[in-house]
């Protein structure tokens, strides 16, 4: 277990964001929203929760066949795209409170993950080159 991890900006952001997920799903859930409110917020407290764990336990060193960081960027790029078209569907329909408080946190789960996605951007050496010293001719 990384005990250093949920102290880390990363670790914090990962643990806000599922809390967040979960309190715009029972928002959604305890408001009568659209089954595609919650199954969002649901979905998206689930996979923020496995990244954390797989993060947490150091899953991503053992499990080499997948480049983790990546599929970490473009979940949360994804995911900041719904959280846009379903929380600002939300807010401007606004059914009742509940509907309209989902929302509401649903923009700001979508804040937390592109905060995330520029996090592990600049960790992430894409575009950097691997252990060469002279430039590629």
């Amino acid at each position: 277990v990384d005990r250093a991890f949920p102290r880390s900006a990363r670790g914090a952001l990962k643990i806000a964001r599922t809390l967040l997920a979960l309190v715009t799903l029972l928002c959604f859930v305890a408001s009568g929203a659209h089954e595609a409110y919650t199954a969002l917020a649901g979905m998206e407290m689930a996979i923020t929760a496995l990244f954390l764990l797989l993060y947490l336990l150091r899953l991503d060193a053992r499990i080499r066949c997948l480049f983790w960081p990546l599929a970490d960027i473009i979940n949360s790029v994804i995911a900041a795209l719904f959280l846009l078209v379903v929380c600002l569907f939300a807010v401007i329909i606004k059914t009742n409170k509940g509907t309209l408080a989902g929302g509401v946190l649903g923009l700001i789960l979508l804040v937390l993950c592109l905060v995330d996605a520029v996090l592990l951007i600049k960790k992430t050496s894409l575009g950097k080159s691997r252990g060469r010293s002279a430039p590629a001719k």
